[in-house]
């Protein structure tokens, strides 16, 4: 078996900010009610979790690179990048075509 590449771990590492529930209801909150620029309290009225626990998946998103974050005041407002999720896109599609590649080829072997 290949070694982990960096852009597989980097992958993978976006990949688990994806693996939760709330934080794909976080996403969508953020980019379809807010039109992309919401505070964490526009995320917490939407969805029936903690603000505290909101605050944690939000920070794994921000890690991940995945929303931006601009203070507005007091508030910490958010967006989504955009671009980090096109480079995440085309990162797993690249992935899963070379894994194809692989299969076939040893297949053919």
């Amino acid at each position: 078996m290949k070694e982990k590449t960096s852009s597989d771990k980097n992958l993978a590492f976006a990949l688990r900010a994806f693996a939760h529930p709330a934080r794909l209801n976080i996403l969508r909150v953020i980019a379809q009610k807010c039109n992309g620029n919401c505070c964490c309290n526009d995320v917490t009225e939407s969805i029936n979790l903690a603000q505290s626990t909101i605050s944690q998946h939000i920070k794994v998103l921000l890690e991940v690179g995945l929303i931006n974050r601009k203070s507005e005041g007091t508030k910490n407002c958010y967006s989504i990048c955009y671009q980090r999720l096109d480079e995440v896109q085309a990162d797993f599609d690249n992935y899963l075509k070379q894994q194809i590649i692989e299969v076939v080829s040893d297949e053919r072997k």
